[in-house]
């Protein structure tokens, strides 16, 4: 049984081949189906994102399953094998359970710390799930990951600090207003990136947009998208009196917010505290503003600043997530290793031995008067009941540790042997097993006497 991962991403392949080999939700299902249908292939679940698609299989063979998947992929999407395996990396074993964790827990995201990329892994085991695609091994392992990822979000501040242009805005105007609660934002121009912040501040609790752009079409139009006022563009300074926040992004060759028209505005507002925003190359605002009272003013160069200064604080933080997912991998690895067919052989046949201690020695108690000979009988005897009843499982366990779902056999035995692995023992039941090893020993010297 073998973990492996075969996949691509932002790192290996650009946006053309990528979006080449996207599993969008309404074929997933088929494509899934289609996969664990390849004689290797036990389970699997794929991960496909704008900057990722990643293909996770139990795979029985180790060569097989990786050739298969590579297979899978080049035939679902026909594309030529030779040109799609230059772009593609492959783990298997712990390093593919490590990626996984990474990946779940943002930290190797083209955005260090993003926080749509937990909700991607989630939908994509959910899908796999519904398919029928996963059993043991893929269920707890993505379970896993999950636990993984949100111990890294809620742990450590890697979430915490913008790393956008335009969320950076929003973190600048709650240091001028403490709360955004009611307050009312400009909109000077229609462009995609004013629209982002606007959409990041009306989300922190603006209420109120005002829109104006050359094209006043196009003002009426995102005004609508907020249920905001359109202004015309001739007109926009008379309205700014009403604005707590101005954010500006034209493709003016000058400036369009000029020293005198702010200090107008600021008289109209009988100086209450106004934060401009300029997001425009070349600026819009005159820098010569932010002279004025309570006039907070800032550039597309301050935001890169603060997004700069944010990305070195998430930096840190990833420093610490990582020990988060090491630790998580040795856990899940543990788990794995459990699933082996000799540690599970020895544990069963260590539980036997205990029983058959345990019970030897409460009715050697009740025949005080037997000879040695005697109780080397008992022993030998109960020793063969034993080995005769183990026999058979062994055999069977060791004759389907070759085959494609062998694993699930493992899990199956010690489910119904009720067998615990030695790192899931509660401190009664390693009581209870030092307990029998002295039984053990006290029984050998009796026996040898």
């Amino acid at each position: 049984m073998h973990i492996i991962l075969i996949g691509l991403s932002h790192k290996t392949a650009p946006v053309e081949i990528r979006e080449t080999v996207t599993f969008p939700e309404q074929i997933l299902s088929d494509a899934l189906h289609m996969l664990t249908g390849y004689p290797s292939i036990n389970e699997a679940v794929i991960l496909s994102t704008c900057n990722r698609m990643e293909i996770y299989a139990v795979a029985n063979d180790l060569d097989k399953g990786k050739d298969e998947v590579i297979q899978f992929i080049s035939d679902y999407h026909n594309i030529v094998r030779s040109k799609l395996e230059r772009y593609l990396y492959f783990r298997e074993g712990k390093n593919a359970i490590l990626h996984l964790f990474r990946v779940a827990g943002s930290l190797d995201s083209m955005v260090l710390g993003e926080a749509q990329i937990q909700g991607q892994v989630k939908n994509a085991y959910d899908a796999a799930f519904e398919a029928e695609a996963t059993s043991t091994i893929m269920n707890r392992l993505f379970r896993h990951a999950l636990l993984a990822g949100k111990r890294v979000r809620t742990e450590t501040e890697i979430g915490e600090s913008a790393v956008s242009v335009s969320y950076a805005a929003v973190e600048l105007a709650k240091k001028v207003f403490e709360n955004l609660a009611g307050r009312t934002c400009m909109l000077i121009g229609a462009g995609e990136m004013i629209e982002l912040t606007a959409t990041h501040l009306v989300a922190n609790g603006v209420t109120k947009v005002i829109v104006t752009n050359r094209t006043y079409e196009r003002a009426e139009s995102l005004a609508d998208k907020y249920k905001g006022t359109a202004v015309k563009f001739s007109d926009f300074i008379d309205h700014m009196v009403h604005a707590d926040i101005v954010i500006s992004s034209t493709g003016a060759p000058h400036y369009v917010v000029t020293k005198d028209h702010v200090a107008k505005v600021m008289h109209k507002r009988k100086n209450k505290p106004i934060f401009f925003i300029d997001i425009a190359v070349p600026r819009d605002i005159d820098p010569e503003v932010a002279n004025l009272y309570n006039v907070f003013a800032y550039d597309i160069d301050d935001l890169d600043a603060v997004v700069q200064t944010n990305l070195e604080e998430r930096k840190k933080a990833a420093q610490i997530a990582e020990k988060i997912v090491e630790v998580e991998v040795a856990n899940f690895s543990s788990w794995l290793s459990s699933l082996e067919v000799s540690p599970t052989i020895a544990m069963l046949r260590r539980e036997a031995e205990e029983i058959r201690l345990k019970e030897l020695e409460k009715h050697l108690r009740k025949l005080p008067n037997l000879s040695d000979a005697e109780i080397n009988i008992l022993n030998a005897l109960t020793s063969a009941i034993i080995n005769k009843i183990l026999h058979k499982p062994i055999v069977k366990l060791k004759e389907s540790a070759n085959r494609k779902d062998g694993y699930l056999y493992v899990e199956s035995l010690k489910y119904l042997f009720d067998i615990q692995d030695e790192s899931g023992q509660d401190e009664e039941e390693t009581a209870e097993s030092s307990q029998l090893s002295a039984v053990s020993h006290q029984l050998s010297a009796r026996i040898k006497n």
